[in-house]
């Protein structure tokens, strides 16, 4: 934990302290900022890491090792009054402080204290605010490690694309029959070759499957692909090794020589909503504007109903990336949820609209990593639907 850090944030916003607050793991986002491992946490703890000074922690008496790690105080209770009277006590003189909560539960991804818990702390005179602005300092920002790892892994994930559309044409072109999850299990193939790994199966669609942004084919649930399908691959991994940051990208493919003009009209839309979305990143980077997440999910959104989709387009342009696929940052959201976090230089994210019709979904994604002046995509970008019998590789 980057005490000092933490500390010089807190009084640029006016903020007494973080107070962090767990009970059965349900708070990840604490073990992470405050870079500690609770085996067990059957009772709760508290711990406020104050604008200056040393940090004070609170631990049941049968787990008082829950904290070990963060420096300062300790405080031991065992009786819920006694919780309650070193909780009021290490709040003294403190009136305004930030925990995982979220006003109205806009942001649900940092809403992880429970209505009770706030509702004690305000019971000692304090102000509860949002700490998802410092989430996302501490938990959001990469190391020049984790752009490293997910570059690394983007190699990886393309290449298993690759191998997915050849293994497609082979095995179109041969007569043999190949599904939607024998493409997965291809692809899961690569990533064990290679030493990455994923916390879920990738997704691939055929046709009306692909309208369904979170369908995923099982050994007993999957279609076969044949010549003139429509293809989604919506793939992710990171490498095998602490502190990788994920790569997920969603591309496109037409099983024949030609794509057919309905898909790529279709395909042409997303394409111009996705690049508005990076426009707008890459120029306000370099034009050293704040920006929001919810305003680049108005770009790419305001350019597919603009083509009279809008209702088509079912969810956020866009989610933050991290050490977990849905990391904690900004997500690009105007639509889910109102994100009001600032883009922040050294995060990464993804852009990935969509239309979704009846018998088939278009969906491309890329990943934009934010520089202190600009932006970039950090893989390879698709420009047309992939004809997939047509493809030379």
């Amino acid at each position: 934990m980057d005490l000092e850090a933490i500390q010089a944030e807190l009084r640029k916003a006016n903020l007494d302290g973080w107070l962090f607050y767990d009970h059965h793991h349900r708070d990840p986002i604490a073990y992470h900022v405050l870079k500690i491992v609770a085996p067990m946490c059957t009772r709760r703890w508290y711990c406020l890491i104050p604008a200056s000074g040393n940090p004070s922690r609170l631990t049941h008496r049968i787990e008082r090792g829950n904290l070990d790690g963060v420096p300062g105080v300790l405080h031991l209770y065992s009786s819920w009054t006694e919780q309650r009277d070193c909780l009021r006590r290490m709040l003294e003189g403190k009136n305004r402080i930030a925990m995982q909560y979220s006003p109205m539960n806009d942001i649900p991804y940092v809403g992880l204290v429970d209505a009770g818990t706030v509702e004690l702390v305000r019971s000692f005179g304090v102000e509860v605010v949002s700490s998802a602005d410092l989430v996302q300092l501490f938990e959001a920002r990469w190391s020049p490690a984790a752009l490293a790892s997910h570059l690394e892994a983007g190699k990886i994930v393309h290449a298993a694309i690759d191998g997915a559309f050849a293994a497609i044409k082979s095995a179109i072109q041969a007569g043999k029959t190949v599904t939607e999850y024998d493409v997965q299990q291809g692809i899961l193939g690569v990533f064990a070759a290679n030493g990455v790994e994923t916390d879920e199966p990738p997704i691939v669609a055929v046709n009306a499957n692909a309208a369904n942004p979170h369908y995923g084919p099982t050994r007993d649930l999957a279609m076969p692909i044949r010549g003139g399908d429509f293809v989604v691959l919506d793939v992710w991994a990171k490498q095998s090794k602490p502190g990788a940051a994920y790569f997920d990208v969603t591309w496109t493919g037409f099983a024949g020589e030609t794509v057919p003009e309905r898909y790529t009209q279709i395909f042409n839309i997303v394409r111009e909503a996705r690049d508005a979305a990076v426009s707008l990143v890459k120029g306000a980077m370099q034009q050293g504007r704040l920006l929001y997440g919810y305003e680049v999910d108005d770009a790419a959104r305001g350019v597919i109903e603009r083509a009279g989709y809008g209702d088509k387009f079912i969810h956020r342009t866009g989610h933050s990336i991290g050490e977990d696929v849905h990391g904690n940052g900004a997500n690009m959201d105007n639509l889910e949820t109102h994100d009001s976090r600032q883009v922040l230089p050294g995060t990464c994210f993804s852009v990935e609209p969509g239309i979704y019709l009846d018998d088939f979904g278009v969906r491309s994604e890329v990943n934009v990593y934010v520089e202190e002046h600009d932006a970039r995509v950090t893989g390879e970008v698709q420009q047309a639907i992939v004809p997939i019998l047509g493809r030379e590789r």
